[in-house]
């Protein structure tokens, strides 16, 4: 019997919380935790210690982002018209529509500036003694396959469109803004994600 996991969390089912500063809101989409055996779980208790985590940054007013030391992060534009990444060292990134992202440590002293108007934005975080993250934005045009190798997990956020597994996972079809996982365990696993829109994928597996 595999010892994978695969399931999706609604849009609706994102829990809305502070940020870690009191600057801003965040809605959670998972925090996630590797087992004994190497295999991701959502952590159950909210205050427990997670490898890495997704959420999406509701900003509507110019803040400092909070501080997370020892933590890589990832920020992706969803919507709005821009938003500004000034860094204390001098260093300025301008994230504009649809979807550009950046990479940058946590630690790292950062003011977002709204370009015009409030933004949301896709924030993906990881443990970098931990695991290691990959990020990527595709269009979603017919069937896409993914491939979890054992201890991997794959995380796929629909952006656009709509979208169905068309494999033996038995998981829901996606709406626009739902986030399904596999969580691949001893042995590899496959996933079949068909239809049409825009997809962030989200890859996650241990160090080398």
């Amino acid at each position: 019997m595999s010892d994978s996991l695969s399931w999706s969390i609604p849009a609706n089912e994102y829990r809305r919380e502070r940020w870690r500063n009191q600057f801003g809101w965040t809605r959670e989409i998972v925090r996630m935790r590797r087992d004994a055996a190497g295999l991701d779980r959502p952590c159950e208790d909210e205050g427990e210690d997670w490898d890495w985590r997704l959420s999406i940054a509701e900003i509507e007013r110019d803040a400092p982002f909070s501080a997370f030391p020892g933590i890589d992060r990832e920020l992706v534009l969803l919507s709005g018209n821009g938003l500004r990444l000034r860094f204390d060292d001098g260093e300025s990134h301008e994230l504009l529509p649809p979807h550009d992202k950046l990479r940058f440590a946590g630690e790292r002293t950062v003011q977002g500036e709204l370009l015009d108007g409030p933004t949301h934005d896709f924030n993906l975080m990881w443990r970098r003694d931990r695991v290691r993250a990959e990020l990527w934005h595709r269009p979603l045009v017919g069937p896409m396959v993914l491939f979890a190798e054992p201890g991997q997990t794959w995380a796929v956020h629909l952006l656009a469109g709509q979208a169905r597994f068309a494999d033996d996972s038995s998981l829901p079809p996606l709406q626009m803004g739902d986030t399904a996982f596999l969580a691949a365990g001893s042995e590899r696993l496959r996933g079949v994600l068909d239809g049409g829109g825009e997809v962030l994928l989200v890859r996650v597996a241990a160090l080398d």
